[in-house]
């Protein structure tokens, strides 16, 4: 299975991408991933990831590109993959068929984990943080005992910046400039498949299967 997914922050791609590899065996590649291990491998392409960080920049779309196509060359992605944060944009997604296409390994689908934005705030918006041991609770789906207080270890409970209401709705105008053109892209190319990302961890990965079966 070779597999892109997408979705707006809060959909659940980390989670349901776990899930997704483990259930066919394939890698869980995100850029975040491959930019890490080239900064700690200190790569030529980590040395420039690092620069373009140290100044606060985006890491360009060359530089991402070429870090996605050695990634694909390595000996566990050789029987399917699942790409989780690129492409980002229709000119990565060009880039991502061409490697594939000189491969001869085409993508299978396209996954959309689609959902409603009020969902995404109420799930983003009430997660609280642990300072002391990082674990990550929830006002409403999963409350400590006491206000404020981890649980696990006692530790104070903090909202991350980007977890407060007016960034998250921010993030997702962003989400939607940059990613609405990509499912019209693959929506072209008769790759997309659309699943509904509201409800249980375990009833949205059963979901996703279960499209995905219809073409594997």
């Amino acid at each position: 299975m070779r597999l892109v997914l997408v979705g707006p922050p809060g959909a659940g791609k980390g989670t349901q991408a776990q899930f997704l590899a483990s259930h066919y065996s394939i890698p869980h590649i995100s850029t975040g991933d491959i930019m890490r291990a080239n900064i700690k491998a200190s790569t030529p392409l980590g040395l420039e990831v690092k620069a373009y960080m140290e100044r606060g920049e985006l890491v360009s779309d060359s530089v991402t590109n070429e870090m996605v196509r050695n990634r694909l060359n390595e000996a566990d992605a050789s029987h399917g993959f699942l790409l989780d944060g690129f492409p980002r944009n229709v000119g990565q997604a060009e880039v991502l068929r061409a490697i594939l296409s000189e491969k001869k390994t085409p993508l299978d689908a396209v996954l959309e984990l689609s959902i409603k934005t009020s969902e995404i705030v109420a799930r983003l918006s009430g997660r609280r943080i642990c300072r002391n041991c990082g674990k990550a609770w929830h006002v409403d789906f999963e409350p400590t005992q006491a206000d404020g207080t981890c649980d696990a270890c006692q530790g104070e409970l903090y909202q991350r910046e980007d977890d407060k209401e007016e960034v998250i709705t921010r993030r997702l105008q962003v989400f939607e400039e940059q990613t609405a053109p990509i499912i019209s892209f693959y929506r072209t190319e008769g790759l997309l498949i659309t699943i509904n990302a509201s409800g249980s961890v375990s009833e949205i990965t059963e979901r996703a299967i279960t499209a995905l079966s219809r073409i594997h």
